[in-house]
């Protein structure tokens, strides 16, 4: 009993220590942190999925190493959207701003501020704005 409980705790200290060799920028004991800024990642980009018109794309952390998620912000500005496709994965999109209708399992559905939708795999959808502003979102998903 002693042996396989002192064998165990060889294995589980040699897993954690290849763990913390295979992510070196981690601290021992801490997590780490990592800032950034709209102004510093922002960028034009045409609607994705081939949504048309133009948007502004803030694609966060994504030169980050061992990112299991995808985090972005989106900026519609008017005219512009995504277009409508397959979920591969569950996706998360959140309306900070703005009015839109989004186009779920060929149903439109309005959506605006404070809006959360998620997407789950084998359903489609599209996004396209409407009114005045830009329509502003966040989408999250995981990384496969």
């Amino acid at each position: 009993m002693i042996r396989t409980v002192f064998v165990s705790g060889i294995l589980a200290g040699g897993i954690l220590a290849l763990a913390a060799a295979s992510h070196p920028a981690a601290q021992p004991g801490k997590g780490g942190y990592i800032i950034q800024h709209d102004a510093d990642i922002q960028k034009a980009e045409p609607g994705t999925h081939n949504g048309g018109g133009q948007t502004i794309g803030y694609s966060f952390f994504d030169k980050t190493p061992g990112m299991r998620f995808v985090f972005r912000k989106r900026a519609l500005k008017p005219g512009s959207g995504i277009g409508y496709h397959e979920q591969k994965e569950d996706e998360v999109y959140y309306v900070l701003s703005g009015r839109g209708v989004m186009t779920l399992d060929d149903k439109p559905v309005e959506i605006g501020p404070g809006t959360a939708v998620l997407t789950r795999p084998g359903s489609s959808h599209g996004l396209r704005q409407t009114g005045k502003e830009d329509l502003v979102i966040l989408i999250a998903y995981e990384v496969k």
